[in-house]
């Protein structure tokens, strides 16, 4: 078992960062994908980025990145974090971070933190 505890989220004024943080506990990893999604009100959840916990590689959503995005990880600390510049009104959503292990097809979710961008 798998849990994942995001922080990070909060307001923020248009232009401005957020750092996201999904720390995960409760076994050891190894073939593992961790990454982020947002939903946003009355919308599906969308993909934005992952990165593969052996190796560090990432991968991003053209929409759901927007070129703003970065998702690194921090292998001592068992941590995800998703680093989001030049944030607009339309980032304003719930951010999942999100783990699946990749040999059983087993996926955990967090249980979200909301990021809210004023204009």
């Amino acid at each position: 078992q798998v849990q994942l505890v995001e922080s990070g989220g909060g307001l923020v004024q248009a232009g401005g960062s957020l750092r996201l943080s999904c720390a995960a506990s409760g076994r050891a990893f190894t073939n593992v994908v961790m990454g982020w999604y947002t939903q946003a009100p009355g919308k599906a959840r969308e993909r934005v980025a992952d990165i593969r916990w052996s190796g560090g590689y990432t991968y991003y959503t053209e929409d759901g990145a927007k070129g703003r995005f970065t998702i690194s990880r921090d292998n001592a600390k068992n941590t995800v974090y998703l680093q989001m510049n030049n944030l607009n009104p339309e980032d304003t959503a719930v951010y999942y971070c999100y783990a699946q292990d990749t040999t059983t097809g087993d996926d955990y979710w967090g249980q979200g933190t909301q990021v809210t961008v004023s204009s």
